[in-house]
């Protein structure tokens, strides 16, 4: 029975998943952070590892480049799934080498598909052997029961499918909602940056620096975030810097991102602050 190991720091996840593949007859590891997922990969050694890009402690693609570089685990299949599939994070997957990536949310046979076309020959799970059919003439009563397990297990797999899709995130055009913002008078740069310093998406006109400044701008969201802290004010939701040139605002997408809008006219700062607000909801889904 083939081992697959899951890791998403999300419960609902994690279960969906779980009952999509063990319909399959696949054994299923789950792990809610990186260094959890570490220990499973050094105990079960498990065939195919399917991870979250963004996680608490460790990003996938750390885990992924752990795997491929261990001496006795690197021809382990990793399928890295991500809630924002760009040309960013397919760099990034491929410079660590990793089998394939697939957006969330997804439909459970679409996960297995994968899955099953990465796992390798020897460890695919007993329905591709379906030459079950043969033992079925056997004229007895009971084998025609036995057998219909075998089929009919797919049909739990709609079940996980209805919960994923169903979740109503018909994941927003990203692209659209950042152009929607950078299309406003004053505005020239927007751009989507995860808690990493990444780039996620941008829209408006590029800036040379604009990935070095995203990483920066994280390390300063995380200082403000602790003085916070430190003062019982809950989570930042938003900052704006001042400069000689402009201004910029950095408002929270959730808890995995951070919006960055650049002004050239400080002038339309509270019309930015309210299409920002207004558009919050799409991005947050969207991320």
């Amino acid at each position: 029975m083939p081992k697959v190991l899951v890791v998403d720091d999300s419960l609902s996840v994690r279960k969906v998943v779980q009952r999509a593949l063990e319909s399959k007859r696949i054994e299923v590891l789950s792990a809610a952070s990186g260094s959890e997922a570490m220990d499973q990969i050094a105990r079960e050694a498990p065939d195919l590892i399917v991870c979250d890009v963004i996680m608490p402690d460790m990003d996938g693609y750390q885990i992924c480049d752990f795997v491929k570089k261990h001496p006795t685990l690197g021809h382990t299949p990793v399928l890295l799934i991500s809630g924002i599939v760009n040309s960013t994070v397919l760099e990034r997957a491929a410079k660590v080498r990793s089998d394939d990536v697939m957006r969330k949310p997804f439909a459970a046979d679409e996960l297995l598909h994968r899955i099953e076309s990465l796992l390798p020959a020897a460890g695919r799970p007993a329905v591709a052997a379906a030459p079950a059919p043969a033992a079925v003439p056997a004229p007895t009563a009971p084998a025609p029961e036995r057998r219909a397990p075998q089929p009919e297990r797919p049909a739990p797999v709609a079940e996980p499918a209805a919960i994923v899709t169903s979740t109503p995130d018909p994941s927003p055009n990203l692209k659209a909602l950042l152009a929607g913002v950078a299309e406003l008078a004053g505005v020239s740069l927007t751009a989507l940056i995860d808690r990493e310093g990444a780039l996620m998406e941008v829209a408006g006109g590029l800036l040379p620096e604009a990935e070095l400044a995203g990483a920066l701008a994280t390390c300063l969201v995380e200082a403000t975030e602790g003085v916070g802290r430190a003062l019982t004010q809950g989570r930042l939701q938003s900052l704006i810097l001042e400069y000689d040139s402009g201004v910029v605002l950095l408002n929270a997408v959730g808890t995995g991102a951070m919006l960055a809008v650049v002004l050239g006219d400080p002038a339309v700062l509270g019309k930015v602050r309210y299409h920002v607000k207004k558009a919050l909801p799409d991005l947050v889904r969207a991320v």
